[in-house]
């Protein structure tokens, strides 16, 4: 019969939920039972927040938009769609950026989305 080989594998769990769980409060760091529950919301609240991320920043970006065409009287939407009728091709995340940051460029991307509202 072969050697059983890889130590104990009941110790090597615990070790990896503590591992995990190191750093976290009271009872939640230190026992195990109460580590392992904390350690399993902890992993499913972070993979949930992960796909969360990207809809938190592009709301950000669209009110950060939406408030410097506003600026410029506009709502966001007329901004957005007179960028698409110019084929303006540059993404939210630019845009907000631009808003933020350079206030004389934004206000030439408004003046001719503006533009393009007053065509039609």
């Amino acid at each position: 019969m072969p050697r059983a080989r890889g130590g104990n594998k009941r110790l090597q769990s615990r070790r990896k939920i503590m591992r995990i769980a190191k750093g976290f409060k009271g009872k939640r760091g230190t026992s195990h039972r109460i580590a392992k529950q904390a350690v399993m919301k902890a992993l499913r609240n972070s993979y949930i927040d992960r796909r969360r991320k990207k809809r938190d920043f592009r709301r950000l970006w669209i009110t950060r938009i939406g408030a410097a065409a506003r600026q410029h009287d506009m709502s966001y939407s007329e901004f957005i769609g007179g960028l698409e009728r110019r084929n303006i091709g540059l993404n939210r995340k630019m845009l907000a950026d631009i808003a933020v940051r350079d206030e004389k460029t934004f206000a030439t991307l408004a003046k001719m989305a503006k533009e393009e509202a007053v065509k039609e």
